[in-house]
């Protein structure tokens, strides 16, 4: 594998030493942590990490331990267009055709992959999700009926992941489960959020709990002062190309550090968002004050929130130092295929991409303006932008940037020749039905915000896409080349 180069004075790791996979990578080992000793009489307590805490409360136990099977109650389970059909109808043969959820407000169904087509499946998933929730009395049902104008429908908001905290359903301490292995987003409100199976989210909806076995927790300690050019998706690829697509599988990922304390809600949902893509079980950020402020008029519902105890056991902990990184991409066909975005400055493209969950966001699109703004040049390439939500449609055109002397994304993207914002869904990003926007319909190479790079993740199984944050995105928007955003910031 190819790989960007990590030197000892900037990542570490305690514990088990890992694997060299490469002659331009290196990890170095610490000294293990001194474990201290129980005490030999009186009450001792059982340290537990942040994950192992939400779980013991959902299963109303005082400790939990790593391995150990539990029944789990759930706060809030989400199903979307492609998996909530499925499991609907596995709800309907368990529980019966006239049975009744477990709680009618505990359960958010968002229409969000396949809308904008013509696609007469796609439309009919859309369909049985309105009638179960019509039939069942759903109070967060984000319907969409007009697909012609996505604005004409006030209750669509699009991306899951995304409009699932902006509506509030993200809360520190609880426990959230989602028909879609990018449910781990959330975890960046300092909850257990995880993605499950139709048959997993069918019992959950008759019963409100599912038998979950507690992961081990690997901890990701980022420090150190983050370059003006780096973000938070070229953190994430970096541990991913570190670890590998399989090195936390089963396992809690836990960011902390200085450098995860000065990160937005926006850049924590990034880090969290493609723990999956490490074998993740879950990704997990302690809530703070940046994360009470985001969710301030979002949510009237009380949550306690839960920390990882000083002497709580880790499977492995990781240190790296921040400001040491270089903008990275993730090589065609797996997102551990980490390399240096300058090393990969030969890589002629045909199209950029940005949006999804990973990659959609305010702050995505805004990073990009910028980039494009300070650089003044029109793509060279066609650039595809999929806003994840309404909100963040909105956004693009109602947000001035002070950086571009007031001018709003929208209006840097069409002077630059992008195109022009698309309807908030997740788009191609998941490939769909031929007729969705931006899709690879043909064996083309793509500079993509999104979280897979797999054959046929967008489309046509022969396209590649390098994985990539939105900065460097749009540089290699500009040249027509895979490039390194600091030739432009």
């Amino acid at each position: 594998m190819e790989g960007a180069m990590l030197h000892s004075s900037y990542f570490s790791v305690n514990a088990r030493p890992m694997s060299r996979r490469s002659s331009t990578i290196s990890a170095v080992m610490a000294p293990p942590q001194q474990q201290r000793p129980p005490a030999s009489t009186g009450a001792v307590k059982h340290a537990m990490t942040l994950t192992e805490k939400i779980l013991a409360r959902a299963s109303e136990k005082t400790k939990l331990v790593p391995g150990e099977n539990v029944w789990v109650n759930a706060d809030v389970l989400m199903t979307h267009d492609v998996c909530g059909p499925g499991t609907i109808g596995i709800f309907k043969k368990e529980f019966g055709a006239n049975a009744k959820v477990w709680d009618r407000e505990k359960i958010v169904i968002i229409p969000d992959h396949y809308i904008f087509t013509a696609d007469e499946r796609a439309n009919r998933n859309v369909d049985i999700l309105r009638d179960f929730s019509k039939e069942q009395s759903i109070k967060y049902f984000y319907d969409i009926t007009d697909r012609g104008d996505f604005r004409a429908n006030p209750d669509y908001k699009g991306v899951c992941h995304v409009a699932l905290a902006q509506e509030g359903h993200c809360r520190p301490g609880e426990v959230l489960f989602g028909t879609d292995s990018h449910t781990c987003t959330a975890g960046a409100f300092g909850q257990f959020a995880t993605g499950i199976g139709n048959t997993d989210a069918g019992f959950i909806m008759g019963t409100g709990k599912i038998l979950l076995k507690v992961p081990g927790t690997l901890r990701f300690v980022l420090d150190g002062e983050m370059p003006s050019y780096l973000l938070a998706k070229d953190l994430i690829l970096q541990i991913i190309g570190e670890i590998t697509v399989s090195g936390a599988t089963y396992k809690s990922m836990e960011f902390v550090g200085t450098a995860v304390e000065r990160m937005t809600m926006e850049d924590r949902m990034t880090l969290c968002n493609m723990a999956i893509e490490a074998g993740g079980k879950n990704g997990v950020v302690p809530a703070d004050e940046v994360t009470y402020s985001y969710l301030k008029g979002k949510t009237d519902k009380e949550f306690e929130s839960v920390y990882s105890d000083a002497g709580a056991t880790f499977i492995q902990e990781y240190r790296i130092d921040v400001s040491k990184l270089e903008p990275v991409v993730a090589k065609p066909h797996s997102p551990d295929k980490r390399a240096l975005a300058r090393d990969c400055k030969d890589v002629k493209i045909d199209r950029v991409y940005i949006g999804s969950c990973t990659g959609g966001k305010t702050e995505d699109f805004v990073a990009a303006a910028k980039l494009l703004n300070k650089a003044g040049q029109k793509v060279k390439v066609p650039t595809f932008l999929v806003p994840a939500t309404q909100k963040v449609w909105v956004d693009l055109y109602a947000m001035p940037l002070p950086e571009a002397d007031g001018k709003t994304c929208a209006q840097i993207f069409e002077e630059a020749g992008c195109d022009t914002p698309a309807s908030p869904s997740c788009a191609a990003c998941l490939g769909g039905p031929k007729d969705t926007y931006a899709r690879m319909n043909e064996p083309k190479v793509c500079v993509s915000t999104t979280n897979r790079n797999f054959p046929g993740r967008m489309g046509h199984k022969e396209a590649q896409i390098y994985l990539a944050s939105p900065y460097t995105a749009a540089a290699s928007a500009l040249t027509g080349f895979v490039s390194d955003c600091r030739d432009f910031l």
